[in-house]
């Protein structure tokens, strides 16, 4: 049976002492005397404490102690003062006052003994459950233990041991077998059915042995390793539903993710991929490692193959299958499955934001900015897997190792050095035509040749604020920042002047330092820019482009042209 607590855990109202203490508005009894502690205090020091919920209503044994020498004392000075009145009071009716002069010696000097002070201890923050030692001066509640004194007659039915139990005890301390199931039912309810069993402290050792083990089972938690969970991600996304996997697309076409066989056609693929079993995404992602596991997906007319529910997005269909079919998913990591549409015309537009791109590998580059799970912490670039971060640390912010023999330029990787000779030194032309046998150096030739040969329709990318088009998306981004979204990230420390370029800053520069570099040979002037160098060479050279629409003379520079066009030819000024 659990021993109650001899109090509450607190700070003491009076000294602050940490511990189990009595609460000052209940009653507690000393020599049989009742005592509220609250009362007290007002009786002794006509001091009323104040009541406040935020306020401790605690006190320690240390202070009770003083608070009864006090009342003691109190009550002390009380007595012998109404005694004193009394027989003042039958001094004056009998009309006889008796004074007595008692002689004190005289005394030059009365030492005075300091008091010495001492030491609050602080009480025990807790008490063992096991000790039997209590404060003599507590009552339990009256709805804790109904109260029985032990009977001394040796009448109650005692088994062997028990008396001598009971005798390390005050009579008030333990209930009594006939108030037992008062104090706690279930306990005297367990009693009554070891009525009669002898237990022996191997059975107990068992029985608490055999409790641990259930409560370690019970509260048991189950961990996932990274790699764990998104591989129960990614197989429960294909096994219901009609996404098709696939590796990252070479030239030479769709690989199969579960086999790796080559298809040029998207159909092909899709017809392979069903002779697969879904259940066999587990098994090929296992072969990854935790820091490259990544799932391309074709999306194309996305539903769930247990309710033909049509999915409009990746993200969706992970909600619908969590909420609606109860499928384990672990949403807190994130995403491995990379969303894609394949159409049969290689345009790729990006399932999250909407662009579209004329390769494979410029979409799946693009797609480290929708899935930035680790990000570079040297230039902020977000990438998919920490395989590719990598990749990008050791390429981009790790001094080369590979220097090119011809111009000495430096690459970090074998491969970048390879690239770098075959296409700048041996003109290899990676890039071969799909209509014709003729082959590029670079995939922009090509595509310029398929538009003018073989009349294939350009790759436009238009402004959505201006209508302006762009034969590049790499243009079409560098528009939007420069004219609409004014982006100005460079600024001149020397003025308020800011530009969207570092080569736009390079040349205000010169404003700046006027220094004169470039020296015409012929006449041995002197201009900051070289741009302005090679416009004055044309007078050396004699090279009037700017020819005027009326008269047909010609000048070197533009500005002579609109000079020659205010004065001579009104009609025709320009603005």
């Amino acid at each position: 049976m659990e021993h109650k607590r001899l109090g509450s855990y607190g700070l003491c109202r009076c000294c602050l002492t940490k511990g189990y203490h009595r609460d000052i508005m209940k009653e507690y009894y000393n020599n049989g005397a009742r005592e509220v502690y609250y009362d007290v205090f007002m009786e002794s020091y006509n001091l009323f404490l104040s009541t406040d919920v935020n306020l401790s209503k605690l006190i320690c044994m240390s202070c009770v102690q003083q608070l009864r020498a006090a009342t003691s004392f109190r009550t002390m000075v009380v007595s012998t003062e109404q005694r004193l009145l009394e027989a003042l009071k039958e001094g004056t009716d009998k009309k006889e006052m008796v004074f007595v002069n008692v002689p004190v010696e005289h005394v030059s000097e009365v030492p005075v003994k300091q008091e010495q002070g001492f030491e609050v201890k602080f009480e025990p923050d807790d008490y063992d459950d096991d000790c039997t030692v209590q404060d003599p001066d507590y009552v339990p509640d009256k709805e804790y233990f109904d109260i029985a004194p032990l009977r001394s007659d040796g009448n109650e039915d005692l088994v062997a041991g028990e008396a001598e139990l009971l005798a390390r005890f005050p009579p008030v301390r333990l209930p009594t077998r006939a108030t037992l199931h008062k104090t706690c039912a279930e306990y005297a309810k367990h009693l009554n059915i070891l009525k009669g069993i002898i237990v022996l402290p191997s059975t107990i050792g068992k029985l608490l042995e055999e409790n641990a083990i259930k409560t370690k089972l019970d509260y048991k938690k189950v961990f996932v390793t990274e790699k764990m969970a998104h591989i129960i991600n990614a197989s429960t996304l294909l096994e219901h539903s009609n996404i098709t996997p696939f590796r990252s697309r070479s030239r030479s076409g769709f690989p199969c993710f579960y086999c790796r066989h080559l298809f040029d056609n998207l159909d092909k693929l899709k017809e392979h991929t069903s002779e697969h079993k879904k259940t066999e995404i587990k098994k090929v992602l296992r072969n990854y490692g935790a820091e490259c596991l990544v799932v391309y997906a074709d999306i194309t007319n996305l539903c769930c193959t247990i309710c033909n529910t049509s999915i409009s997005n990746l993200n969706e269909l992970k909600t619908h299958l969590s909420r609606e079919h109860k499928k384990n998913m672990y949403l807190d990591y994130n995403d491995r499955v990379i969303p894609f549409k394949l159409t049969p015309n290689n345009v790729y537009e990006c399932q999250m934001c909407g662009f579209n791109f004329e390769t494979f590998g410029s979409i799946e580059r693009h797609m480290n900015v929708h899935f930035r799970n680790y990000v570079c912490k040297d230039c902020g670039t977000g990438f998919v897997t920490r395989y590719r971060l990598k990749v990008h640390v050791k390429s981009m912010h790790v001094g080369g190792s590979f220097p090119c023999e011809i111009c000495k330029k430096v690459f970090t990787t074998q491969q970048k050095h390879k690239n770098h000779v075959n296409t700048v030194h041996n003109m290899v032309k990676r890039f071969k035509c799909t209509i014709c046998p003729e082959r590029f150096s670079e995939y922009f030739r090509r595509q310029k040749h398929m538009v003018q040969q073989h009349g294939v329709a350009p790759l436009q990318y238009k402004c959505n604020v201006c209508d302006k088009s762009f034969d590049r998306r790499y243009t079409l981004s560098r528009h939007m920042k420069r004219d609409h979204l004014e982006e100005r990230d460079y600024q001149c420390h020397l003025c308020s002047y800011k530009c969207f370029t570092n080569n736009e800053l390079r040349v205000h520069m010169i404003k700046h330092n006027g220094e004169r570099i470039f020296e015409c040979a012929v006449c041995k002037k002197s201009y900051a820019r070289k741009k302005t160098l090679k416009e004055h060479m044309r007078i050396h050279n004699n090279d009037r482009r700017f020819a005027c629409a009326v008269c047909g003379q010609a000048f070197v520079q533009k500005c002579s042209l609109k000079g020659h066009l205010k004065t001579h030819h009104h009609e025709y000024n320009l603005q």
